[in-house]
């Protein structure tokens, strides 16, 4: 990362021994010999590098605790024992919370918030779509939203998702999949009224200024990863697509995203959209946009998808399953999965189940699984860790 340390991680410092490569007796020991002999040492091993408690605490799971801990779900109610009972059942790793799991204020949302977390010592993520103006899942939420803040300084996009992070943690939310670091001119756009800029110079600034103000408080998310601007349609009913190329692409549209990550942003929402001269398949599904996203922007914090319902309220038959989307997505480089549109209380223990059988059967590589699990249960240990503290950055390079 090109940025300086947001805030200390959970500290994990692994240490390797010093490895003697010679191990030959000093001349004052070595026995007498003729020219002839030699004198051999078998070489000392190599030590094994200390487990990351992340790490140490995947390898202690089974199979299907470390498919349950991809999962994001969803159910929606307010009641706080039914909720419990949701996330006990189903040992997701999170929860969103919709629209309708909010209740009228913040104390009531706290309890609720509450009741999500089964284990202290590993809470879940749990996470809301706070953008603020359209997207405002708290109503008490009166910092100004993305429309106006496209016509401001910067410094008023710092300040409001400052704010508005605040409220979020108050709440008992760690995530905010609240920062969209979309592009677009066209006011005709669905997503227009939710980006930070028109072009991906003003979008990119904005974006590194709303990561600036949420540091701390909560995880930020950037969305929708490679872009939605360039692509018309809307993801909530359909795979938009667009022929622009890669070279297009990182000219333009790639700036507001890395421009987020190099600011720290622990999350990567990959969306429902298809850059064709990229890869015919969504984003979401997109073994190459993952190796993108990684390689050449430098992301190393945990990718999560869009809704998968939305793949399935696209229409096309290919999408019609939820369970074999989640796998799919999890093949692709997904850390984890969402579902939440047509979801009912047993959608998430049935992806689980489906995860569990896809590893079994060899259709989804154990190790991709564990490295997903790993990255997810690093943010949970780090919120846990927090407590009420200042989150910290996961994703920064450490302290020289």
């Amino acid at each position: 990362m090109t940025s300086a340390p947001r805030f200390a991680l959970l500290a994990v410092v692994v240490a390797l021994a010093a490895v003697c490569t010679s191990c030959a007796s000093s001349p004052a020991v070595r026995p007498s010999a003729s020219p002839s002999a030699t004198v051999s040492a078998e070489p000392e091993p190599s030590p094994t590098p200390e487990a990351t408690p992340a790490e140490a605490a995947v390898a202690a799971m089974s199979l299907r605790e470390r498919a349950a801990s991809v999962v994001m779900g969803h159910i929606p109610t307010t009641d706080a024992a039914a909720l419990h009972a949701y996330m006990e059942s189903s040992g997701a790793g999170g929860f969103l919370l919709m629209g309708a799991n909010i209740p009228g204020d913040e104390a009531a949302l706290q309890t609720i918030t509450a009741a999500l977390t089964v284990d202290p010592a590993r809470p879940p993520l749990v996470a809301i779509d706070q953008e603020g103006g359209d997207v405002s899942r708290l109503r008490w939420d009166t910092f100004p939203g993305p429309l106006e803040l496209q016509q401001a300084d910067p410094s008023a996009a710092e300040a409001a998702f400052a704010g508005r992070a605040a409220l979020v943690r108050q709440a008992g939310i760690s995530v905010n999949f609240g920062i969209v670091a979309d592009v677009t001119p066209d006011t005709g756009s669905f997503i227009h009224r939710r980006v930070l800029g028109a072009t991906p110079d003003a979008a990119s600034a904005r974006v590194a200024a709303a990561v600036r103000g949420e540091e701390g408080s909560v995880f930020s998310t950037l969305k929708h990863f490679p872009g939605h601007g360039a692509a018309p349609g809307d993801s909530h009913t359909a795979i938009p697509s667009t022929a622009l190329t890669l070279d297009q692409w990182r000219a333009a549209d790639a700036l507001p995203f890395q421009a987020g990550i190099d600011t720290g942003a622990e999350l990567l929402m990959f969306g429902h959209l298809a850059y064709t001269a990229v890869d015919p398949a969504p984003a979401s599904l997109s073994a190459e946009w993952h190796r993108i996203a990684r390689e050449e922007l430098g992301f190393d914090g945990v990718t999560v998808t869009d809704d998968l319902g939305m793949l399935q309220g696209s229409g096309q038959p290919q999408y019609a399953d939820p369970v074999a989307n989640a796998v799919a997505a999890l093949a692709a480089g997904n850390d984890m999965v969402l579902t939440v549109v047509y979801s009912t209380p047993d959608t998430a223990t049935r992806i689980i189940d489906g995860i569990v059988a896809a590893v079994e059967s060899g259709a989804l590589p154990a190790d991709r699984l564990e490295d997903a699990a790993i990255r997810v249960i690093e943010l949970r240990f780090a919120v846990a860790e927090a407590g009420g503290g200042d989150l910290p950055c996961t994703t920064c390079a450490p302290a020289e």
